[in-house]
């Protein structure tokens, strides 16, 4: 199976439950998704990060979900989609995926921003990656006056909202470059675009080429684009975590991004979601009983702790 076939749009997989009869979508949902609880009180939605922008559309809000009192760190989630597709309010079955997610680190005390941002052909990979970088941005200037700490900032993606996360924070030659205490990437696609090995796997170069290629007929963009030629000594840890059923080229992926990180000795782990799909994964992102939470929360309590005392 391509590249192409499994990441577009990221969830493909759980809209199989969305599309089909009432009793597989119940089921679907029943065994894939689990309500997280939060006060109403506690999210606030469709925040213009880039007022600039005139915030028009919905490409430059986020939504923000507050843990209850003062002194907690922060996480800022990208959506997947093959860099084309996807939103933040994306609900399937009556299931709202990624708002879950938000609901879910505030009730266990970390916030979380899940951010929009440009989709191709709207822009190209450049513009989401500075969009990304001024929802970050804007976060770090804000959430102290919502009770959070500007210098305990995650970032985390899923697929194609990974590799624009962890060009944030390795790639900090930007004015609007902020600290980022760790990076969290599920599932990511895209990380090293120079190594072979990935389409010998199975990946589809051409799917990479027709995103990040644009006018460079040198074969420079599979450098430039790609978060592992960013890695330096001073780069944040690494919770790399990857479906159990990822296909080969994208575990070749998430090995890359280990192996470069190690090579200038960064601290990385990653952590192999059992039970789970490339599609799937997002929802176990929510879910105290699966792998992922737990070594989420585990990951960001370790080096938020680093900050000293609140």
């Amino acid at each position: 199976m391509t590249f192409r076939s499994r990441l577009a749009p990221a969830l493909a997989l759980v809209l199989v439950f969305a599309s089909s009869c009432s009793p597989v979508k119940a089921i679907g949902i029943r065994f894939l998704y689990r309500r997280a609880e939060l006060p109403r009180a506690q999210v606030i939605r469709d925040v213009c990060y880039l007022p600039s922008s005139g915030c028009e559309d919905e490409a430059h809000k986020l939504d923000l979900y507050l843990p209850a009192g003062e002194g907690w760190p922060v996480i800022v989630f990208a959506h997947g989609g093959g860099w084309n597709q996807g939103d933040k309010a994306l609900r399937v079955g009556g299931a709202d995926v990624y708002a879950n997610i938000g609901r879910y680190y505030a009730s266990q005390g970390i916030g979380a921003a899940v951010i929009n941002y440009r989709l191709q052909p709207t822009t190209d990979w450049r513009g989401q990656l500075e969009d990304v970088r001024q929802a970050t941005r804007w976060v770090h200037d804000h959430i102290r006056e919502h009770g959070g700490r500007p210098d305990e900032i995650f970032l985390m993606g899923h697929s194609a909202g990974t590799h624009l996360t962890s060009l944030a924070a390795l790639d900090t030659d930007s004015p609007d470059a902020v600290p980022i205490r760790g990076v969290i990437a599920v599932s990511g696609a895209g990380l090293d675009m120079t190594d072979r090995e990935t389409y010998e796997l199975g990946e589809d170069i051409h799917y990479y080429e027709k995103r990040f290629r644009g006018s460079d007929s040198t074969g420079s963009w599979r450098v430039v684009a790609s978060p592992v030629h960013y890695a330096t000594r001073n780069a944040p840890p690494f919770l790399i975590l990857h479906a159990g059923g990822e296909s080969r080229g994208l575990r070749r992926q998430a090995q890359c991004l280990r192996e470069a990180l190690a090579r200038v000795g960064v601290e990385n782990r990653i952590v192999v979601v059992p039970g789970q799909s490339h599609s799937r994964i997002v929802l176990a992102l929510s879910r105290p009983d699966r792998t992922a939470a737990p070594a989420i929360l585990e990951f960001v309590r370790r080096h938020e702790s680093r900050a000293g005392t609140k």
